[in-house]
């Protein structure tokens, strides 16, 4: 009984780290620059739309 308690505990706390790493990593990725080729890919794909 006490060890199936002591299981849902280290789940939990598992399921808690796994959760704040993705937020942390999630946070950022939305800080990172968005990289030239994206930007220059982007661009020109709105004058081809511009361009119809």
């Amino acid at each position: 009984m006490y060890s199936d308690m002591a299981d849902e505990k280290s789940k939990s706390s598992i399921k808690e780290q796994i959760n704040e790493n993705l937020k942390r990593v999630y946070e950022e990725a939305l800080q990172e620059e968005v990289p030239d080729r994206f930007k220059d890919l982007l661009a020109q794909l709105k004058a081809k739309e511009g361009g119809k």
